[in-house]
């Protein structure tokens, strides 16, 4: 990894190299995917404690994280590995994510009411019960904007309220109605009457 990054490059090229570990479990090459499953399980494990997170250090490392942001690099690589998929989910926050769930699985809205309210040392229990529920429900999530938001809510002030904040509007928007286009309200039948008189 090249120094030269910018941080966002970094988290970028880090987020890319987790959606990797999907395709590679779902390769035609037998070593590459064993290889990528027995990832995932490290950083699976990492959540159990210090030594297993030690585990996650080879996948994470490497992309360089900021020292104030490695805990959070690492906290995401091991929500990957939870709910790993392939659709990049381009900038669906984890609000729209809860809100794509809770449409199938109403239950589902106490969690997320939880999560909302729950302080930052609390957050990681709290992201890891939402993520198996998105994986339950075949949910995908933009990993980039979740370890952007993380590392945003770190900020001083108000910023974790402002993250919060988001996901709830994000969760609170109407989904999208299909709206008919002019070719479905138009009518199909297109013979011309014979006037009356004819």
């Amino acid at each position: 990894m090249e120094n030269t990054l910018t941080v966002d490059q970094r988290r970028e090229a880090f987020v890319r190299g987790l959606y990797g570990l999907h395709y590679a479990v779902t390769s035609d090459n037998p070593r590459r995917s064993g290889e990528a499953r027995q990832t995932l399980a490290r950083l699976r494990r990492s959540f159990v404690g210090g030594r297993q997170q030690a585990e996650a250090y080879d996948v994470v490392f490497p992309y360089q994280p900021p020292e104030r942001e490695q805990e959070l690099w690492l906290l995401v690589a091991g929500l990957f590995a939870l709910h790993p998929h392939g659709d990049t989910a381009r900038n669906r926050s984890l609000g729209t994510a809860m809100r794509d769930l809770v449409a199938g699985r109403p239950s589902a809205a106490r969690r997320f009411t939880q999560l909302l309210s729950v302080d930052l040392d609390g957050l990681p229990h709290y992201l890891r019960q939402t993520v198996q529920l998105l994986r339950a429900g075949d949910i995908a999530l933009d990993y980039h904007r979740l370890l952007t938001d993380l590392v945003t809510m770190q900020g001083p002030g108000q910023a974790a309220q402002k993250i919060r904040l988001g996901w709830a509007r994000d969760y609170h928007r109407p989904q999208r109605t299909h709206q008919p286009t002019t070719a479905e309200t138009e009518p199909t039948d297109l013979t011309v009457a014979e006037p009356a008189d004819a």
